[in-house]
C-alpha cells in the first residue's frame, strides 16, 4: 500500500558557479492518506526545499515523487502548476492574500483557475468560509479583519478545490499565542473531516497537535515518530 506522498531517494542540489550545493541527500518518505504530519528541523536542514518539492513548487534533482498516483519529479512547469491547483491546498505564515478581494473572492481564487462558474464558485466559497467561522466576514477586505480571520481566509481558500493534502507552511508565525490554539483547532477538525495534513514548523507545540513528527537535519531524515495524540487515538 503505498501513500498519498510517496517519495523515493529525493535529492537536491543547487548550483553556484562550480559549486554543488547538497539541500536534500536522499529523502525517502510515505505519508498516509487522512495522515497529520508535522515536517521539522533547524534552518538549513533541508524542510524548506523539500516543503516546495511535496507542493510542487520545485523539482528534485534526482529521486521520485508521486501524488495521490501521479510521478510529479520529471514534470513541466505547465503540468505542476495544474497539479497544484487540483491537488494542494497551500496555508503560508504571510496568509497571501489579495488586499483588494474581499474574504469570498479570495478564497474563491483557486476556483477561477479551474474554471468554476462565479455562481457555484461564490457559493462554494461561502460554504468553506462557513466551516471556518468566518460567513459573517465574507465582504470584508483583509486589511478589515484580524491576522487570526486572514489566516481563517487562507485555510478556507486551500480547502476550496477539496485537494489530496493540505500543506501549511509555519500558518501560525504571524500570530499570537492565543490566535495560534485557535488556528491549530481548525486544522484539527479539517483532519477529523479526512484530510491529509502537512505541516511545516518550528514550534515543539504547534508540532505536537499533529499525529507525527518528522524531523530533518544536514538534508537528512534524523527521525520519525508518532506524537502523544496519535498515542492517544490508538488507545
Amino acid at each position: 500500500m503505498s501513500g498519498i506522498i510517496h517519495l523515493e531517494g529525493i535529492r537536491k542540489n543547487y548550483y553556484l558557479g562550480k559549486q554543488v550545493i547538497e539541500v536534500l541527500k536522499g529523502i525517502s518518505l510515505e505519508i498516509y492518506k487522512n495522515e497529520y504530519v508535522a515536517l521539522m528541523g533547524p534552518s538549513g536542514s533541508g524542510k524548506s526545499t523539500l516543503m516546495n518539492i511535496l507542493g510542487c513548487l520545485d523539482t528534485p534533482t534526482a529521486g521520485t515523487y508521486v501524488l495521490n498516483g501521479k510521478d510529479v519529479s520529471r514534470m513541466s512547469d505547465n503540468d505542476l502548476a495544474e497539479v497544484r491547483n487540483q491537488e494542494i491546498g497551500f496555508v503560508f505564515q504571510q496568509f497571501n492574500l489579495l488586499p483588494r478581494l474581499s474574504a469570498v473572492e479570495n478564497v474563491a481564487l483557486p476556483l477561477v483557475y479551474a474554471g468554476v462558474g462565479k455562481k457555484e464558485r461564490l457559493a462554494k466559497a461561502m460554504m468553506v468560509l462557513e466551516k471556518v467561522g468566518l460567513a459573517d466576514r465574507s465582504h470584508h477586505r483583509p486589511n478589515e479583519m484580524s491576522g487570526g480571520q486572514n489566516q481563517r481566509v487562507a485555510i478556507a481558500r486551500a480547502l476550496v478545490n477539496d485537494p489530496s493534502i493540505i500543506l501549511a507552511d509555519e500558518p501560525t508565525g504571524n500570530l499570537d499565542t492565543k490566535t495560534s490554539y485557535e488556528i491549530m483547532d481548525i486544522f484539527e477538525k479539517i483532519h477529523a473531516g479526512g484530510n491529509t495534513v502537512v505541516l511545516v514548523t518550528h514550534e515543539e507545540d504547534i508540532a505536537n497537535h499533529a499525529r507525527r513528527i518528522i524531523r530533518l537535519r544536514d538534508g537528512l531524515l534524523e527521525s520519525d515518530r508518532q506524537t502523544e495524540r496519535a498515542a492517544a487515538v490508538t488507545v
